[in-house]
């Protein structure tokens, strides 16, 4: 009887350490990228590709614009930029949060006030005008201070027009921002290409699709499944702060 306890406790510590063991496994091998600049070194290849594909049909450099969406985006972008020796600027889109649920996305408003808006959601809800009026000023004001801060100018003037734009983030969750992005850049700045690029983003849903009708390609490097948030994917994922993105910009000629 005491040969079978102790048989018995033996097992019990070995089946601990065993589920602990692949609990780590599991936990190592959803880590995608060490970092944001790990995951934009893997992003660039594929990048540099198409790049190539571009100069290849003539379209040159100069006319290429990576557009990184802050703050994640821009430590993606800056890599990207570097390495594929084109110009850097970012594009601010604020999604507007749903009552009690900011998470929720009823929509999104770009820095000219462009509304896209999430029908679907507002009218489940039954989300009224006043609501949504008072959260597009919220984060009106928030673009502003953003562009001010980081760029040194609201105004884009025609410096997007006719461009072959690469619009990066660190990820892609519920894509209500980097979708009002495109929308925009397709609507109201009239790009010539665009293709948005990012390292992860959650399979296959209508919110790809949206994406892949508005773009001239999408290059998305993983689409695990569960997916619950961009962060699960990165070892190390650290919130950017203000002073990191003027810091970029600064090293790409801004003014700020």
């Amino acid at each position: 009887m005491g040969i079978i306890k102790t048989l018995n406790a033996k097992q019990k510590v070995f089946d601990v350490f065993y589920n602990i063991s692949m609990w780590c496994i599991t936990i190592l091998r959803e880590f995608l990228f060490k970092d944001r600049i790990d995951a934009a070194e893997k992003l660039s290849k594929e990048l540099e590709r198409l790049k190539a594909q571009w100069e290849h049909k003539g379209i040159h450099e100069k006319s290429m614009i990576i557009l990184a969406i802050p703050r994640g985006g821009i430590v993606i972008a800056d890599t990207i930029s570097s390495k594929l020796r084109i110009g850097l600027d970012i594009i601010v889109s604020r999604k507007l949060g749903a009552p009690n649920n900011s998470e929720l996305a009823i929509g999104a408003v770009m820095a000219d006030g462009s509304i896209f808006p999430n029908q679907h959601v507002i009218d489940s809800l039954k989300i009224t005008q006043d609501y949504i009026n008072l959260q597009v000023n919220i984060q009106m004001d928030e673009i502003e201070r953003r562009l001010i801060n980081f760029r040194g100018s609201k105004e884009y003037d025609i410096s997007l027009k006719e461009k072959n734009i690469i619009l990066v983030d660190d990820g892609i969750a519920t894509g209500a921002t980097i979708l009002s992005a495109a929308k925009w850049l397709k609507s109201n700045q009239f790009c010539k290409k665009l293709v948005i690029a990012v390292p992860v983003a959650p399979p296959t849903d209508e919110t790809n699709y949206k994406i892949k009708e508005l773009t001239d390609q999408t290059i998305i490097l993983y689409q695990p499944d569960p997916f619950y948030s961009v962060g699960q994917f990165y070892k190390a994922f650290p919130q950017i702060t203000d002073k990191e993105v003027i810091e970029i910009m600064r090293r790409h000629g801004y003014r700020v």
